[in-house]
């Protein structure tokens, strides 16, 4: 029977299956940490090209960092060479992620353009090559991520759920979009309930999920045996813990006060620079507190000065002018 809790996904037992999806850009290891603190029950990590890996690419270091704090965590490899994908694996072997996933959903032209991602989809035969040579040297599960299919006139997720089984994969996750949709329109669920029944492995459904109720649709429409939050995180990693509120007691728990999501900010920023150093970090938050600050009263003028934050003292001024000034006004209006 699907709906909200525990996930056995290989030898990994996830605490609860409400997923924060892979995001190249958003989901890297601050944001991680903080919707795993939210209560997501697998945080997933930005794509990591297995070229780059191979190629001992110095950024990609960064992307393999994980924090303690964020376990379970998936380790998502784009890559369209079997060979390449096993020594990708090798060299990385040693790192403590849980599960390992194959992107092959990726819709950006370059990505696609290459081979990889979800242009994968066009061959079902060498998804079920590049997930058997991962299975036979991966000694943690291996996970693939798929769309609904590469357009309109090719369809082809459960053919190509089914080839990832074949190959060895404990779980896939399907997006109910296509590639040429990328992220707009209508995520079509019936496309998960397609995979669910003619595949044994668990499947993640993935597509307009954005609070308890719909987290529940998807559960009750699809059959699915876990959900993928994505877009619907950023700037929101409440968004977890909202959810499983919603499971757990019947309803979603209160939005979080202008105080804490000021707060979480502060916390996000620093561990960004941390991580990156004052240059990068701040750059990186900039995205970020738009997404956070989204529908806040003066959101879209502060927009203009979100791009001139340059260091710790200037984006604690500025989201305390947006975000503290709105926390007091809320006060006297209780």
């Amino acid at each position: 029977m699907s709906g909200y809790g525990k996930l056995q996904i290989g030898s990994v037992t996830l605490p609860n299956n409400i997923i924060l999806g892979p995001m190249a850009g958003v989901s890297d290891l601050p944001f991680r940490v903080l919707c795993s603190e939210m209560g997501a029950g697998l945080v997933c990590m930005e794509m990591i090209s297995a070229k780059a890996i191979t190629y001992k690419n110095r950024n990609t270091n960064m992307l393999l960092e994980i924090h303690e704090k964020e376990h379970p965590v998936s380790l998502q490899l784009f890559g369209s060479e079997p060979e390449i994908m096993q020594k990708a694996y090798d060299m990385i072997k040693d790192r403590p992620f849980d599960i390992l996933d194959v992107n092959m959903g990726c819709p950006v032209p370059k990505v696609v353009g290459n081979g990889e991602g979800s242009a994968l989809m066009k061959n079902p035969e060498l998804i079920e090559k590049i997930v058997r040579a991962l299975f036979e040297v991966s000694d943690r599960p291996v996970t693939v991520k798929i769309r609904k299919g590469f357009n309109d006139e090719s369809v082809n997720a459960v053919e190509c759920a089914l080839a990832a089984e074949a190959g060895g994969a404990s779980a896939v996750a399907v997006h109910g979009r296509t590639r040429e949709q990328y992220y707009s329109g209508k995520a079509d669920w019936d496309i998960i309930r397609q995979v669910k029944e003619a595949v044994k492995i668990p499947v993640i459904g993935n597509g307009d999920v954005v609070d308890g109720e719909s987290a529940k649709r998807m559960f009750d429409e699809t059959g699915c045996d876990g959900v993928m939050v994505a877009r619907a995180a950023q700037g929101n990693p409440f968004i977890f813990r909202e959810i499983i509120s919603f499971f757990e007691k019947g309803e979603s728990c209160d939005r979080p006060t202008n105080r804490e999501i000021y707060d979480t900010v502060i916390r996000h920023a620093d561990m960004q620079l941390k991580y990156k150093g004052e240059y990068i970090g701040i750059r990186e938050m900039r995205k970020h507190v738009s997404w956070y600050t989204t529908g806040m009263p003066g959101s879209a003028k502060f927009r203009g000065e979100i791009n001139q934050m340059t260091d710790m003292a200037s984006l604690k001024a500025t989201c305390g002018r947006v975000m503290l000034q709105n926390a007091i006004v809320d006060t006297e209006n209780k």
